[in-house]
């Protein structure tokens, strides 16, 4: 299966870029956030399909709907990753700072791509899919490694307030192929 290639992954955000000025719906309080949720899961859906090309066309109302509905199917999550780090903290807040450290770094971004996929309450609780990051970890490093790397370059770019768009439209790109490659 083709990997994807940094200056595909770079180039995607402007392929269309008048898509880009999405991105200011988050300056609509709840409803344009969660149509921005539900945007960017389409986004990374079409990754996940290997279509790397160009932004799709924002769909307000679906995507709004789309994003309210991903918000609230991840809230037994959320709940149940905050009780788990509040018994830790608990037990201890160094340990508490590692373990999330780790599950931010190793678990956390794969579950949420198979929760994006999948889009079931459960798909967040596959934690088989976990098995796919420390089978392929060399290039897990890399798309995490990759992906922070678009993520410093679309950085400096907001300065010229574009890369702002693209940081938000791109930050799972690398992992999503990864998911793509390896997660049968």
């Amino acid at each position: 299966m083709e990997i994807l290639d940094f200056k595909s992954a770079f180039s995607y955000p402007f392929n269309r870029a008048k898509g880009m000025l999405n991105i200011l719906w988050v300056f609509l309080p709840i409803i344009g956030w969660l149509a921005l949720l539900g945007y960017t899961v389409r986004i990374i859906k079409e990754f996940l399909d290997g279509k790397f090309t160009k932004l799709p066309e924002m769909k307000f109302g679906k995507d709004l709907e789309f994003g309210f509905l991903m918000f609230v199917k991840s809230l037994p999550f959320a709940i149940a990753y905050s009780v788990a780090m509040a018994i830790v903290g608990f037990i201890s807040p160094g340990l508490q700072s590692i373990v999330d450290f780790l599950l931010s770094l190793f678990v956390i971004p794969i579950l949420g791509i198979n929760f994006f996929k999948k889009e079931t309450v459960g798909s967040y609780f596959e934690f088989g899919v976990v098995k796919a990051v420390f089978t392929n970890l060399g290039d897990y490093i890399v798309a995490i490694l990759k992906s922070i790397g678009l993520a410093i370059i679309f950085i400096i770019m907001c300065v010229i307030l574009v890369g702002f768009p693209a940081l938000s439209f791109t930050q799972n790109i690398f992992l999503a192929d990864f998911y793509r490659r390896y997660v049968k």
